[in-house]
């Protein structure tokens, strides 16, 4: 790839984010405020706060935030919540600029290439691949038929026509198979076979995958086999959407049956932030656990993990100058004593981030490896 100035350093006038040089003339000609609806809602990475901007009353706001290398919100509660405040859960977005621009170099599309898009949104992500491979190369598919309809009618306005399909992506689009890539725009905790099935071999599926372990995703490129197969690399930390049909539904907390282990542990709590390396080694490693920090007022923390499969939870509450720490144990897993192996794996393994670990995925589901297919997790 080749270097922009802006990836050298030196931003691009009217643009704060790196785009590589192929896809220059799309971002110069596609500009996201197309596609934004009049009311939306901007949304502050470091606080994780949302704020409303409504065009017809604070145009100026409006055109900044369109503009601005930041997340929009666009739709909350699946299209059930109506008002300026922000909803309970975001369900419909413009990703942020810059990783788009870093999504759609890592897919490494050439003219001539077939693309499906998965997850449509406000459409501006099909524009700006309908701008360099042309509309009858690409295909995009979309489960809100609200938000399809919106993107539908503003990729029109904007001079573009791929293929817009509304259904659920969970099957891809046989209708436009085979595909030379896929790029998906919501996380998932599954790849869908319909996908692999439908990528010729040789092709990639770009995606942001991530285990219930926590909400946090990483992108993954995968290379398609002919033995119907797919593996690749982890690119970076990400987080997405989910897919809706693979959403978290939490456990309930198993009150009856089993025993109370108590115990104590000398580990550490390795960092849980959203883009830290461990949670995304963790869930690899543990499989059909999800976890919450609750914080008390003493300054403690508590981490709770809780079994998707089976009734089951622990629970550790770490103090800062303590040596030990104490545990509960309950159900039908020993939730922490597998914590500490995955903790135990992943400190002689040398921390690894994202960008060591990668995922195969076959028609039984996935395994995760460490810098190697050979090397399983």
């Amino acid at each position: 790839m080749t270097l922009t100035s802006e990836q050298e350093g030196r931003p691009a006038p009217g643009r704060s984010f790196p785009v590589a040089d192929a896809w220059l003339p799309a971002f110069d000609a596609v500009p996201r405020s197309l596609f934004l609806p009049d009311l939306l809602w901007a949304h502050d990475m470091a606080t994780g706060t949302s704020r409303s901007l409504d065009r017809t009353t604070d145009e100026r706001g409006w055109l900044a935030a369109a503009a601005a290398d930041i997340p929009i919100v666009t739709q909350w509660d699946d299209g059930g919540h109506q008002g300026a405040e922000p909803g309970t859960v975001p369900t419909s977005s413009a990703s942020q600029p810059s990783l788009v621009a870093s999504m759609l170099d890592d897919l490494q599309a050439e003219p001539g290439m077939r693309v499906l898009e998965q997850g449509t949104g406000t459409g501006w992500n099909a524009a700006l691949l309908s701008h360099r491979l042309g509309d009858a190369n690409v295909t995009t598919v979309e489960i809100d038929p609200q938000v399809s309809a919106q993107a539908r009618a503003a990729l029109r306005t904007a001079g573009y026509r791929p293929t817009v399909i509304c259904a659920d992506g969970a099957s891809g689009y046989p209708p436009g198979a085979p595909y030379d890539r896929i790029i998906v725009t919501y996380g998932l905790r599954r790849i869908p076979e319909a996908w692999i099935e439908q990528t010729r071999p040789g092709g990639l599926i770009l995606a942001p995958f991530g285990t219930h372990y926590s909400n946090a995703d990483a992108l993954v490129r995968l290379t398609v086999h002919s033995d119907g197969t797919a593996s690749g690399p982890f690119l970076q930390p990400v987080e997405f959407m989910k897919m809706r049909s693979q959403r978290l539904t939490w456990p309930q907390n198993p009150a009856d049956g089993g025993t109370l282990a108590e115990s104590t542990t000398t580990a550490t709590l390795p960092a849980h932030d959203k883009f830290a390396p461990f949670p995304l080694a963790a869930g690899l490693r543990l499989r059909d656990v999800v976890h919450a920090i609750q914080p008390h007022e003493d300054g403690a923390r508590t981490l709770w993990l809780y079994s998707l499969t089976v009734p089951a939870w622990a629970a550790a509450t770490f103090r800062d100058g303590e040596d030990e720490h104490h545990v509960r144990q309950h159900g039908g897993r020993r939730l922490w004593d597998d914590f500490e192996q995955a903790l135990t794996w992943w400190h002689q393994a040398g921390e690894p981030g994202a960008d060591r670990l990668g995922l195969t995925v076959n028609p039984d589901g996935w395994q995760a490896w460490l810098d190697d297919p050979a090397q399983r997790i």
